[in-house]
């Protein structure tokens, strides 16, 4: 997302370039863009020069919304949140756990 913003004021940008300039597989960004576009975070321009633009002002999309959107976690909890993670029981610290897992996606919220 932040390629893409970067280069935003060309036109729409190719996954094939940013796969390039950031090292990650191809196969892995279409996946990833997919996910995006349903959540409306990006949208796409088919056709010769198409490829993914944002779907609104960079200033309107937060870092917790693109995780979110890919399906992602800032889970900080060894149980996934389920509260089973001591032999099926929750552990002491769990409630902690989770108050700071809750405390990454607010600051991530804060994030354009």
């Amino acid at each position: 997302m932040l390629d893409l913003a970067l280069h935003a004021q060309t036109g729409p940008v190719s996954l094939a370039d940013i796969s390039e300039r950031q090292g990650i597989s191809l196969s892995y960004l279409e996946q990833l863009f997919a996910k995006l576009r349903r959540s409306n975070l990006v949208s796409s321009v088919r056709g010769p020069g198409g490829g993914y633009q944002l779907s609104r002002d960079m200033q309107g999309i937060q870092v917790a919304q693109v995780i979110d959107a890919v399906n992602e976690s800032v889970d900080a909890t060894k149980c996934q949140g389920l509260g089973d993670c001591h032999a099926g029981d929750t552990c002491l610290t769990h409630h902690l756990w989770c108050d700071l897992s809750l405390q990454i996606h607010e600051f991530l919220s804060g994030i354009s």
